[in-house]
């Protein structure tokens, strides 16, 4: 399966005013990068989105929210949010801006 492209049209436009963006083809998806550092992506029909160590345990208590796991090993600090807990705008906005939050507090890469 394809990811969702129309969801990763959504999320480019939230993040269009970001200096430092580019969105990369990667794991079967598109990732969206600040400066080098993921941000969010989209892989089939889930959202991906990096918040970091110190807000995972909050994010996964979300509802439809779960492991980023796509490869058989979980990657912490990250969560997937299945097309529920997306659908209106203001939720995108709010995980996008989760994971442009986090993205800015690394170093440039």
């Amino acid at each position: 399966m394809a990811y969702d492209e129309p969801l990763a049209e959504r999320v480019q436009a939230i993040m269009s005013n970001q200096p430092g963006l580019e969105s990369k083809k990667m794991f079967g998806g598109v990732g969206f990068l600040l400066h080098g550092n993921m941000a969010c992506g989209v892989h089939k029909e889930l959202l991906i989105v990096r918040v970091g160590p110190e807000n995972y345990e909050a994010a996964l208590e979300q509802a439809h929210t779960h492991l980023f796991d796509i490869t058989g090993r979980p990657m912490s600090g990250w969560v997937m949010v299945s097309a529920p807990g997306y659908q209106t705008d203001q939720e995108l906005q709010n995980w996008v801006n989760r994971g442009v939050s986090f993205a800015l507090t690394l170093p440039p890469k």
